[in-house]
């Protein structure tokens, strides 16, 4: 069953957090996750307008999605994120 990796972010140093995404993505991919929205215009329609970056990414099912997310060359990418150059959440939702 498809599982979407959902993130939105507040980007507060744009040089540490691209270092981040450029390494994430090769990451993602590798595991067999699909872009399907990476950045984009956007219109908040119900809440605050803390986050302004939103990515979604398809993978396979929710076993690929976390040994994405749990793999060291992730936790290594992240790290220029963890740095205080962004706030994330990043949640995994399960396809009906």
């Amino acid at each position: 069953m498809p599982v979407y990796w959902i993130a939105r972010a507040k980007i507060i140093d744009q040089e540490s957090y691209k270092k981040y995404a450029d390494k994430a993505g090769g990451i993602v991919e590798s595991f067999g996750g699909k872009f399907l929205t990476r950045g984009g215009n956007f219109k908040i329609m119900e809440g605050t307008d803390n986050f302004t970056r939103f990515v979604v990414a398809e993978f396979p099912n929710m076993d690929l999605a976390e040994e994405c997310f749990n793999s060291e060359a992730y936790k290594n990418a992240a790290k220029n994120r963890r740095n205080g150059s962004g706030e994330v959440e990043i949640i995994f939702v399960e396809s009906n």
